[in-house]
């Protein structure tokens, strides 16, 4: 199962990075060379830096959505989670990031459920200790 270790994240400095201009899979045009942007990781991926945190993921429970052991997630706690969101919740005193399934609140429970096969969802009764801490925005992974 993934576990997610929460990181408090500083957002109170600008970090521009030069934006490489359209990253295509075709042919590059030779009009690209000429755009030029920049990206600012604060600006750009956290909306709510106050309630905003980072978790570094801990298995492969999520690996069928690309979200792999060691990468990172950015989570926002101020965002109501939907039916569909990926979300880091506190569940068995353990943080755990799942996609919240919530079309079976009618009968009484809700369900996180993994995206790798090897793992089954995880049902959440009424009388659970469970907590949805946060709703993840983005993830960021390392490919070498």
């Amino acid at each position: 199962m993934a576990k997610i270790h929460i990181i408090k994240g500083d957002f109170s400095n600008n970090l521009r990075l030069q934006l490489a201009p359209g990253i295509k899979a075709g042919f590059p045009s030779p009009a690209d060379d000429y755009t030029r942007d920049s990206l600012d990781f604060n600006r750009d991926f956290i909306q709510h830096p106050e309630a905003t945190f980072y978790g570094r993921v801990d298995g492969d429970s999520m690996s069928g959505l690309g979200i792999n052991d060691g990468d990172i997630a950015v989570i926002d706690r101020s965002l109501e989670a939907c039916s569909g969101d990926v979300i880091v919740a506190y569940v068995n005193q353990e943080f755990t990031i799942k996609t919240l399934d919530l079309s079976h609140k009618a009968e009484g429970y809700i369900e996180l459920v993994p995206a790798n096969k090897k793992y089954e969802p995880i049902r959440i009764n009424a009388g659970d200790n469970f907590v949805i801490w946060g709703v993840v925005t983005w993830t960021i992974k390392r490919w070498r």
